[in-house]
């Protein structure tokens, strides 16, 4: 093929190319003044878009970010589908398999089918059932002592966050057994090394809908020493599997379904509302060394903003009626959905200020939580401070900030943008009164006044997360007085 007909045919796939990679990068929905707004993120302080972005020369005298990369496990929801995990680890080769669960797991159904699969297959394998809800790192080290001698060449997690983040860390120290424990600890409180390698293969099956851990690189626990709540966040820990089978999301009770949905939510609203990843500094001089949580891009936008939809409107169904399996459903696909938003995007303020609030419990233990330990559910400990975090935010992007409370419902159109902040908050604080069984603030954790200063030191070190908040100042004691004010406003709503 020649002349005219094969350079018309070059110009139009070229074209159809462009139009293509324009409607992926900018496909939200109609409604969404942040894209219906051609002016809009040009202002200062404010997002730039996508588009200018990628127009942008480099700026080499500062250093910032021109790239994001997309990573999340490949994942397979439908229900069912836990039934065909022995044939997942005949398939991907293993023969020797550890089993990663908790003692109120170990009981229900998910595991029976995991049990009956492996069984089916021939697959040897061993069962550690001590993880514990909200992992301490004496409990993650307890498990890392168990896997080691095993030497299991695969992984499988049926659990929670807790236990698929107990799961990722076992097999990071069972692939690399001579590291010290906080060689790849999130920096300042570890040393932030980057994992060299990849890791054994990891099957995991979330039998709750809140942290989208099976489809992430990051796995969070306390630093019972420094009082602080940490991880490790790399891409080589994602899951190579996340079977998401929403049978296995109705055995939660009411409370559990509650503070996971929570999770959900601020993992949405904070990785919509993160800087841009063209903002973020510096830019990393080996692609190894590019950080998990980059900050918002056109991609994970899609997925963040989904979740946030899907979360205001099954996660109080759910809540109200554990006969509701199509609210159960829709909340297990949305905790997915936002796993692969924050998980290239980040989260900010809430999850930053959530760690000391966990790690400091004054003495809480959540109604519905069977423990025998005091907690302040992860879910919860975010949910918390969110109406003062976003009222804070507001101002750095008022339209995105409008286009998150009208998924709450908010008629938008004669909101003054000056204000977006403060109606997110307003909308936020109703869905949580009305979610019920919810602390209405810090006070009804148990907290005092006495013990901002301490909740103020346990977020500084959080920078992997405080550096993608907006609107928070770099300046360390300035950043302390917004910290300090965050902290006052989330006392009681």
């Amino acid at each position: 093929m020649s002349g005219a007909p094969a350079v018309r045919i070059a110009r139009n796939a070229a074209q159809r190319s462009t139009s293509l990679l324009r409607a992926i990068q900018f496909a939200h929905p109609p409604t969404c003044p942040c894209h219906s707004n051609p002016n809009h993120h040009h202002a200062p302080g404010t997002f730039s878009s996508a588009r200018r972005a990628l127009a942008t020369p480099i700026d080499h005298s500062r250093q910032k970010e021109y790239a994001f990369e997309m990573a999340a496990s490949s994942i397979r929801f439908g229900p069912g589908c836990t039934k065909e995990v022995g044939m997942d680890m005949q398939n991907l080769g293993s023969k020797r398999v550890c089993v990663v669960t908790d003692k109120n797991v170990s009981k229900l159904d998910a595991m029976k089918q995991v049990h009956e699969g492996l069984g089916k297959v021939g697959i040897e394998y061993t069962v550690y059932d001590r993880c514990r809800t909200e992992p301490k790192d004496s409990s993650i080290k307890e498990a890392i002592d168990f896997a080691k001698p095993y030497q299991p060449d695969a992984f499988l997690a049926v659990g929670g966050g807790s236990v698929i983040d107990t799961a990722k860390l076992m097999n990071l120290y069972t692939s690399f057994p001579d590291a010290e424990f906080l060689d790849f600890v999130n920096a300042p409180l570890g040393k932030g090394m980057p994992i060299p390698g990849k890791l054994r293969p990891l099957v995991a099956v979330p039998t709750t809908a809140g942290t989208g851990s099976e489809t992430t690189g990051t796995a969070i626990f306390d630093l019972v020493e420094k009082k602080a709540k940490t991880g490790i966040a790399h891409r080589n820990l994602k899951p190579t599997l996340g079977i998401c089978d929403p049978l296995n999301t109705r055995t939660m009770p009411s409370a559990v379904h509650s503070s996971s949905g929570l999770d959900v939510l601020c993992h949405s609203l904070e990785s919509w509302t993160a800087i841009p990843y063209h903002e973020r500094t510096p830019r990393p001089e080996n692609p190894i060394n590019r950080p998990a949580y980059q900050g918002a891009n056109p991609i994970s936008d899609i997925f963040s903003l989904k979740a946030l939809h899907s979360t205001v409107q099954y996660l109080p169904r759910a809540v109200k009626d554990p006969e509701d399996f199509e609210a159960q459903s829709e909340m297990l696909l949305a905790a997915t959905l936002a796993g692969v938003g924050f998980g290239n995007a980040g989260v900010h303020l809430c999850h930053g200020m959530s760690y000391p609030i966990s790690g400091q419990n004054p003495g809480y233990k959540h109604k519905g939580y069977v423990t025998d330990n005091t907690i302040i559910p992860h879910g919860v400990s975010v949910a918390v401070t969110a109406p003062a975090v976003f009222k804070f935010t507001g101002a750095s992007n008022p339209d995105r900030h409008l286009a998150a409370a009208e998924a709450f419902g908010v008629d938008i159109s004669r909101v003054k943008r000056e204000s977006a902040g403060e109606v997110l908050s307003e909308a936020l604080a109703e869905f949580l009164v009305k979610l019920g069984d919810q602390p209405r603030g810090l006070k009804d954790l148990g907290f005092k006044n006495e013990h901002i200063d301490d909740l103020v030191e346990g977020t500084i070190p959080q920078q992997r997360v405080l550096m993608l908040a907006p609107t928070l100042s770099n300046e360390v004691n300035e950043e302390r007085g917004q910290l300090r004010q965050l902290f006052e406003q989330s006392m009681s709503y």
